[in-house]
C-alpha cells in the first residue's frame, strides 16, 4: 500500500476544503455518483492497484499536511482535445491529521504509510488542535 500527497492550491484552511467537496465533482463535469468527492490530476499513478480502495490522499494547506481524503478509486479521463488526466475519486471524508509541516512541491507525491502523520482522535478539541499546528509549525513535531 501506499499513499498519496498534494498541495491543496487555492485553499487556505481546512475548513475551506471541507466548505468545497461537495461541490468538486461538479466543477470537473465528472460523473462518478454524488456521495464522492473529485480531483483531477495530470499523471495516472503507475501505483494504482495499490492504491484503490486502501490509500489516501494527504492534503497539504498553507504548507502542513492537515487531514486526509480516502481513494476510493482512480480512472482515466481524456478531454475534448485527447489529453489524458486522472480522476482521483475520493470518499467525501474529510480525517483530520495531526498537523506536519511540508513544503511546496508540484504536482502529487507518493508518500510511505510509516512517513504519514497520524489522525487526530475523534475527542481531540480546537485547542489541542492549534496547540499542535503552533508546534508543527516550530518543527518541534
Amino acid at each position: 500500500m501506499i499513499h498519496m500527497i498534494k498541495l491543496c492550491v487555492g485553499v487556505s484552511s481546512f475548513e475551506e476544503l471541507e466548505s468545497y467537496r461537495n461541490e468538486r465533482a461538479h466543477w470537473w463535469g465528472a460523473n462518478y455518483g454524488e456521495d464522492v468527492h473529485v480531483h483531477r490530476t495530470r499523471m495516472m499513478p503507475k501505483r494504482a492497484e495499490e492504491m484503490e480502495g486502501k490509500s489516501s490522499i494527504y492534503w497539504v494547506i498553507a504548507g502542513q499536511v492537515v487531514c486526509r481524503q480516502p481513494i476510493l478509486r482512480l480512472a482515466p479521463y481524456t478531454d475534448a482535445e485527447g489529453k489524458t488526466y486522472c480522476d482521483i475519486i475520493l470518499s467525501p471524508e474529510l480525517i483530520r491529521t495531526l498537523p506536519y509541516p511540508k513544503r511546496p512541491f508540484q504536482g502529487w507525491r507518493y508518500l510511505k504509510p510509516e512517513d504519514a502523520p497520524p489522525d487526530l482522535g475523534a475527542n481531540e478539541n480546537a485547542e489541542s488542535l492549534a496547540l499542535a499546528a503552533d508546534l508543527a509549525k516550530l518543527g518541534l513535531i
